[in-house]
């Protein structure tokens, strides 16, 4: 049966936030299977994890510049091929994607992983930290389960001056649209005009049927993906986009991701040049999860990002193609990021 994806949003929305009182339920990493594939030991008393982003991953896999170069070009540092970033990470998700390297069971606002922080906590969790990363990821999880955590995690960091010289990045994996059903109208244009802050959205899956094999979730989901990605372009908040190109057969991907492109096209033109395909490698928790069919989908998605490329060389120019990913400019947003007043 497919995981109910608007019940176990509303079940965790409300297991893991206190509005009352500005808190988030927050993963403590310490003791997790998660842990034993972290790089450096959990920071932030176990509710922290510095991640290192890498531009290059496998030979031949497309070069991922996020979140490098968006942070980078606002905050003014240098060109860098690795940049680490400080990781907090909410204690639930509505989907169930096979290859998350997060175990279900830090997905599921367990109490016995995860505790109630205030965004404010957080921060100052963060400064005592020695040799502080730039760049704060607030990921999941589903962060926008709780879509709160962004403008409190603003308002938080402009609290102790850090304005300028902290970029916020979060992830979301297109499965609610809790943005605009419970942030007010002000909150939204906070997320929408900060200037350090950016959002990567993403797509589980090529067409409907790798979308259901990823995530277990509702084949009608895949479609309303696209309908939300729309609306944060519209918003004018600075949005990217990741994609998984695992699938449980080889046959049709090369039309299903022809038709994938076209519909990114339809949110914005240039909007596949914002779009990054992510490389499944297995951590950890994904090892008990594996079949046959798994292990067939870690070799399809090299099939299917070699016809990805294929498609931008037809599509673009080598000059659009050879753009920042932060340059590529989406005509269809409200205001562009550099006009838009920053409150």
């Amino acid at each position: 049966m497919p995981v109910d994806t608007e019940g176990l949003a509303r079940k965790y929305r409300a297991a893991t936030i206190d509005l009352a009182g500005r808190r988030l339920m927050l993963t403590n990493f310490r003791g997790t299977q998660q842990e034993q594939d972290l790089t450096e030991p959990p920071n932030c008393d176990g509710f922290g994890r510095v991640r290192h982003f890498r531009r290059a991953t496998s030979k031949g896999w497309p070069l991922n510049p996020l979140p490098i170069d968006p942070a980078h070009a606002r905050l003014g540092l240098p060109h860098a091929d690795e940049v680490r970033a400080q990781v907090f990470q909410n204690a639930a998700c509505n989907w169930r994607c096979w290859y998350c390297f997060v175990p279900y069971s830090s997905l599921d606002a367990n109490p016995a992983h995860s505790a109630w922080l205030t965004p404010g906590e957080l921060v100052s969790l963060y400064l005592k930290q020695e040799d502080r990363p730039a760049i704060i990821d607030l990921s999941g999880g589903q962060p926008e389960l709780t879509p709160e955590w962004v403008p409190w995690m603003i308002e938080a960091l402009d609290h102790e001056n850090l304005r300028g010289s902290v970029y916020l990045w979060s992830d979301d994996n297109l499965s609610c649209d809790y943005f605009w059903r419970y942030l007010s109208s002000a909150q939204q244009e906070l997320v929408s005009t900060y200037r350090f802050y950016s959002r990567v959205a993403c797509f589980k899956g090529f067409d409907e049927e790798s979308f259901k094999f990823n995530t277990r979730a509702e084949g009608e989901w895949f479609s309303k993906q696209f309908e939300l990605m729309t609306r944060l372009v519209a918003s004018g908040m600075d949005v990217y986009a990741y994609v998984t190109f695992t699938a449980p057969r080889e046959g049709g991907i090369r039309d299903a991701i022809r038709r994938f492109v076209d519909r990114l096209q339809e949110i914005d033109e240039l909007f596949p040049l914002r779009t990054v395909p992510l490389e499944i490698q297995e951590f950890s928790p994904v090892v008990g999860r594996l079949t046959p069919l798994h292990q067939a989908a870690f070799r399809h998605q090299w099939v299917a990002v070699e016809v990805w490329q294929d498609e931008l060389s037809r599509r673009f120019s080598p000059a659009t193609r050879s753009l920042a990913i932060n340059e590529v400019a989406l005509r269809s947003a409200v205001l562009l990021r550099n006009d838009r007043y920053e409150p």
